[in-house]
């Protein structure tokens, strides 16, 4: 392997089907690549077996292999930026992507790895297999940095859970208390219902025994109303209690539906617009720039562009989904990269128990109890989005600090089947709006 083989772009290194680095790559007769399940996944599902990209048809006989040298390349990646280390600083004697020259080694001297590669080969007469060896030297320093990185974050991560799963258990004894506030309120009620038919009772008694012949003159009617009128006022006083309780609680709730015009032709819609899942095949959909292909996801009906939202997303029996929000300009086609730099904000599941935030570079999540719903929140105006596990009131991941300049519409990936394995659907629950 030469030093030209550093030369393939961050774009050459993602599978465009799962908008992931490649994991066994594998190369199709045009050229093209992609994940091995992804593209075994996509001509089993796709009956006429053409390649995603540019449509050229994949003969059955044709046996798809790993491309080792794809491969290799994918994992050899700057550890800060997530870009492939295309360029030789010589002032720091050090391998760089473009964001490192753009960033802290814009005023030193910077050439290209290959020309660097070339004047080392002649300058010192050294060995091509020399040169490979110290670049794959300064790759693992760059891999322990990024495990060390890595252990860091979560570390902080478990800090920050654990800090929110105090502020949780406040908000529990809160939600009690409250309960235990209504119920107060409810026992008065019956309380004085009681005590006022007693005292009506006593009334009617007195007034037989000062005159019956009166008494039996005047019908019961009168008291009983008297009776019904109190008692329909009490109880309509605790239903304003309640009310005014309950509509704070869901005041931020909104009810979301997906909106099939967007969705990737394998996916499965209910009739109420509530679940989705990847099926067995595709189905034959006009062409819309609003659909997304060949990405596996679907945006929600409605989009929003103020205040605070949330929805709730049950997540239960699936081994890989994605979920967030995205601006409704977002690209739709080929190869998508997911993060809030291209209008995403999101967070993913992967192989049953891997849990990552795509941020530019993907920062993997501390989650102790796999959620089997997701809540999903937006505060518009101040640049929020977050995500909690709803069953354990714990927070997994927020983006802050973000500016919003369009609507935001409810973004949903339930992945492909997997096998057979993420069969499950995401259902978008309406416990919010219901309480």
């Amino acid at each position: 392997m030469t030093a030209a083989s550093y030369l393939l772009t961050e774009e050459q290194l993602l599978c465009c089907i799962c908008l992931d680095v490649f994991r066994d790559p594998a190369t199709l007769p045009c050229g093209h690549n992609f994940c091995k399940d992804c593209i075994t996944e996509h001509l089993n599902f796709n009956s006429q077996r053409k390649c995603p990209m540019c449509k050229e048809q994949v003969d059955r006989k044709y046996k798809l292999g790993v491309n080792t040298f794809i491969s290799e390349m994918a994992v050899q990646m700057c550890a800060e930026h997530g870009k492939p280390l295309d360029f030789y600083c010589k002032n720091e004697q050090m391998i760089i992507c473009q964001s490192c020259v753009d960033a802290d080694h814009r005023f030193h001297r910077v050439v290209p790895l290959k020309e660097e590669y070339e004047a080392k080969k002649t300058q010192l007469g050294i060995t091509e297999a020399k040169i490979l060896h110290m670049i794959q030297e300064r790759q693992r320093k760059v891999h322990e940095l990024k495990q060390s990185l890595k252990l860091s974050t979560e570390a902080a991560d478990r800090e920050t859970a654990n800090g929110v799963r105090v502020f949780s258990a406040l908000i529990k004894s809160l939600e009690r208390a409250q309960a235990e506030l209504i119920e107060m309120t409810e026992e008065n009620q019956k309380r004085t219902e009681k005590q006022t038919k007693v005292y009506i009772t006593e009334l009617e008694q007195e007034a037989f025994d000062i005159c019956p012949a009166i008494y039996e003159g005047i019908t019961r009617t009168a008291l009983v109303k008297a009776v019904d009128e109190l008692t329909e006022t009490i109880k309509n006083e605790v239903k304003m209690i309640r009310d005014a309780q309950f509509n704070n609680i869901r005041q931020n709730a909104v009810d979301v539906t997906l909106d099939p015009d967007t969705a990737h032709p394998a996916l499965i819609l209910s009739n109420d617009g509530k679940q989705v899942h990847c099926g067995d095949e595709w189905k034959e959909l006009p062409d819309s720039s609003k659909r997304f292909e060949p990405a596996i996801s679907v945006l929600g009906t409605r989009g929003f562009s103020c205040g605070r939202l949330y929805y709730d997303v049950q997540v239960k029996g699936k081994t890989g989904w994605t979920l967030g929000v995205a601006k409704g300009s977002v690209n739709r086609k080929g190869e998508i990269k997911l993060n809030p730099e291209n209008g995403y904000w999101a967070i993913y599941l992967r192989d049953r128990n891997e849990y990552f935030a795509l941020a530019a570079d993907p920062v993997p999540l501390s989650v102790n109890d796999h959620p089997e719903k997701v809540r999903v929140f937006v505060d518009y105006e101040e640049g929020l989005v977050s995500f909690y596990d709803v069953n354990a009131a714990v927070l997994l991941h927020s983006y802050t600090g973000q500016t919003f300049t369009e609507k935001l519409y409810p973004f949903f990936s339930p992945g492909s089947s997997d096998s057979g394995t993420n069969t499950a659907p995401l259902i978008i629950t309406p416990e919010a709006l219901s309480k």
